[in-house]
């Protein structure tokens, strides 16, 4: 049975919603089974939680428990994941990654498909949305997020 990406990426995408609406980085992710199989989901709660290591993926990771390997796995994220969530991807073994997009934030995706890691970006409209609107509304918020200094001044 082939897994349709798009359904992995509603769950990851219903995470970044949530997020958005406790007033956070609008950053969904989840992690699956092969076959489909929800292992953990969650958001970026950097601001809510004051944490600055709970970004999406790694939230995701951390519901889905412990595991003796993750060689049977799939990650989902509403973006491309920067260079500490594919570190997580890198150190545990994550063989695929399915990302909603990468126009808004060009992460370490390259890095990871040239360490053999499968990715597929999907192009997803809503998840371009939804990164292009937080960016043009809280730049400051955003450039904390990603390890910018700090935003381009704004009038």
């Amino acid at each position: 049975m082939e897994i349709d990406p798009q359904q992995l990426l509603a769950v990851a995408r219903e995470e970044a919603e949530l997020g958005q609406s406790e007033g956070g980085v609008p950053i969904g992710a989840a992690l699956f089974a092969r076959d489909g199989t929800l292992l953990g989901r969650g958001h970026n709660r950097r601001v809510q939680d004051g944490d600055p290591s709970l970004h999406a993926e790694t939230t995701a990771f951390r519901n889905a428990g412990r595991r003796p390997h993750y060689r049977d796995t799939i990650m989902v994220t509403t973006l491309s994941p920067c260079w500490y969530c594919c570190g997580l991807v890198r150190q545990f073994g994550i063989p695929r990654v399915i990302i909603g997009e990468a126009e808004t934030f060009h992460g370490g995706h390259d890095w990871l498909a040239g360490h053999g890691v499968t990715i597929e970006v999907l192009a997803d409209p809503a998840c371009t949305a939804l990164m292009t609107g937080f960016v043009r509304d809280h730049p400051r918020l955003w450039f904390e997020d990603i390890g910018e200094p700090s935003a381009p001044d704004r009038p």
